[in-house]
């Protein structure tokens, strides 16, 4: 690049990238991983060592239905009691048969046995401890989505794993930890390939509800492409489908809604190595304060770090290309 292209392209982002944080809240205010309104008093409570709010949270969505919102609390409380398990423990102890706070101990088992050294062999010992969080509530699909992470770290074969998916999908057709986890079986880093997942994730999503999260599934294909480092330009003709049908879907959620606030993480993600620099700063002001950990963790410890230095580069690029004189603000179209 000639010493003149360089100073211009100093200039315009100098001029044009404060402008661009338009619609994007200040670094101060961006929290990663924040529990939503139901879930944070909550954790409050069980800080506080005290199991009620859990109990009475995960009843309810087991009362209701609420698979998608039980799946993620069961998730979010399991990594909270991860270090802090005093409240767990005492909810066990009070009511050992409890259908809510058995899933809850098959994930935090499961959890520790992911972490451990010989965790196949821990894996397989936990194996009863999800049997009876399934036998707790026969309609609820959160155990049999346990049941297939733990499948993977088990090295169980395809047609295991199958029997297991046909018992989850039949509690839950549509469920989104369900359809993660498979695809998670089917990645190439497991027991699949690129090809399967990306097989897999584009039919999911064809087959799924309006607005489900489930047509994210392919965005998620599409990172694991991009981790490998390897792509074809038919791969990457997939991966670009695949971004623009999440960006459909986040289009019909609110900007600042914590619910589908992974999945345009992800997408920024997604879109920032694609270069689709105008794509991106647009899930960015949509993603709001709601930073994730997934998928920043993939390559950094640093997630909310990350996150931050993704976003700031996402406006330098737009600046850079931007006239120098004329009015700023929002670009039209830049990038792919």
């Amino acid at each position: 690049m000639s010493l003149f292209r360089a100073l211009i392209r100093t200039a315009r982002m100098i001029r044009h990238t404060p402008l661009l944080a338009d619609g994007l809240p200040p670094d101060e205010e961006v929290l990663l991983d924040a529990p939503d309104q139901r879930l944070g008093p909550t954790l409050v409570a069980a800080a506080f060592g005290e199991y009620e709010s859990a109990a009475k949270l995960l009843a309810t969505t087991r009362e209701a239905a609420e698979w998608e919102n039980r799946d993620r609390y069961v998730i979010r409380l399991a990594a909270f009691a991860l270090n802090r398990d005093e409240w767990l423990t005492s909810w066990l102890a009070a009511s050992p048969r409890d259908p809510d706070a058995l899933v809850l101990k098959a994930e935090l088992a499961v959890r520790r046995a992911w972490q451990s050294p010989a965790r196949a062999e821990r894996l397989r010992e936990v194996g009863p401890l999800i049997d009876a969080a399934a036998d707790g509530d026969p309609a609820d699909p959160v155990p049999w989505r346990i049941s297939l992470d733990h499948a993977r770290g088990t090295h169980a074969g395809h047609t295991a794993f199958e029997s297991l998916w046909e018992q989850a999908v039949r509690r839950s057709s549509h469920h989104y930890g369900c359809h993660v986890a498979a695809l998670r079986y089917l990645s190439a880093q497991w027991y699949g390939s690129h090809r399967e997942c990306f097989d897999f994730a584009e039919q999911a999503a064809a087959d799924a509800l309006p607005g489900s999260l489930v047509q994210a599934l392919p965005v998620r294909a599409a990172f694991a492409q991009l981790l490998s480092g390897d792509t074809t330009s038919v791969q990457e003709d997939r991966i670009d489908a695949a971004a623009d049908l999440a960006i459909a879907l986040s289009a019909d959620y609110p900007a600042g809604d914590p619910w589908p606030a992974e999945v345009r993480n992800l997408l920024a993600y997604v879109l920032v190595r694609r270069g689709r620099w105008a794509a991106a700063l647009e899930q960015f002001r949509l993603i709001g304060p709601y930073a994730t950990s997934f998928p920043w963790t993939s390559v950094t410890d640093d997630a909310l770090g990350q996150f931050l230095d993704a976003r700031d580069g996402v406006r330098i690029q737009i600046a850079s290309a931007m006239p120098l004189c004329g009015r700023a603000g929002r670009p039209r179209s830049v990038g792919h």
